[in-house]
């Protein structure tokens, strides 16, 4: 039975093809993920951002509340002035006093600087928002890529899957059976051509003449000693043309005239050009 080496072999391209597709479609999840991912981040940082600004709000109440007290209670004193009866006391009640205004000029102080600091947290929020609507273009913009890709990539895979059940019917069951256990064990690969004549092309392994002869009458499948592959012939390759010579019209009429003069002349008849015949 004759090896059908040209089905094996596109068998064993569009086996690879399938499996590189089948690759690239595997990694589509993550892509999106990663996609995902991102515009999450992107979420996150003007949350974080705006998490500040209540914080920052929040505090900046909490001290006008205290200093509200702090000046209530000063105020308390001062009214007290009016009420004590020894120079003890009023002196008493104005270092309370004093104590009072100190306290409201340093929460005042730490208002101010709450307040100097929300306006820098609005200008980040500010950033982080431009930045989130440049990420979520960018983003819907990679994942519209993505799964244009993921189009394509099941489109040629089911190409090729079509392609690979019209091949199957054209090879020997049995050949199949070995090709498909041998590309089970070696990643894929079940077919390697001779090299520089004598060699396996994957595992360079020198084949002997006998099989290569056995080869050349493709009768029988030849494994290669080494790593188990069947060994095939590859086809030579096509002759290279020469190269096409352009002619001009001049140059053809020149080539043609020349070739006319050197044709050889007929003979001439009895007497034509014989003087004493006239």
């Amino acid at each position: 039975m004759e090896i059908a080496f040209d089905k094996l072999i596109r068998l064993q391209d569009v086996d690879i093809e399938i499996n590189a597709v089948t690759t690239l479609l595997d990694a589509i999840p993550a892509r999106l993920e990663s996609l995902e991912i991102d515009a999450k981040a992107a979420s996150e940082i003007v949350t974080r951002a705006k998490e500040k600004l209540a914080a920052n709000q929040k505090k900046r109440r909490d001290l006008e509340g205290e200093v509200k007290a702090v000046k209530e209670q000063a105020s308390k004193f001062k009214r007290q002035l009016n009420d004590v009866k020894t120079n003890k006391e009023y002196t008493a009640l104005l270092k309370e006093i004093e104590e009072a205004q100190h306290k409201t000029e340093k929460i005042e102080e730490e208002i101010l600087n709450e307040m100097i600091g929300a306006d820098d947290i609005e200008k980040e929020i500010k950033a982080a928002n431009a930045k989130k609507t440049a990420d979520e273009a960018r983003i819907q913009s990679e994942k519209q890529a993505v799964l244009a890709e993921k189009t394509a990539f099941e489109a040629s895979r089911a190409a090729l899957e079509k392609e690979r059940e019209a091949i199957l019917p054209e090879i020997p069951p049995e050949q199949i059976k070995l090709y498909e256990r041998i590309a089970r064990r070696m990643k894929g690969v079940a077919l390697s051509p001779i090299k520089d004549d004598d060699f396996c092309s994957l595992c360079l392994m020198r084949v002997r003449p006998q099989m290569l002869n056995e080869l050349m009458e493709m009768k029988q499948v030849i494994l290669c000693e080494a790593c188990g592959r069947i060994l095939y012939l590859p086809a030579p390759p096509p002759e290279k043309a020469g190269p096409v010579k352009i002619i001009t019209p001049e140059q053809a009429a020149a080539e043609s005239a020349a070739a006319s003069e050197a044709e050889p002349k007929p003979p001439a008849a009895p007497g034509e050009n014989d003087p004493s015949a006239k």
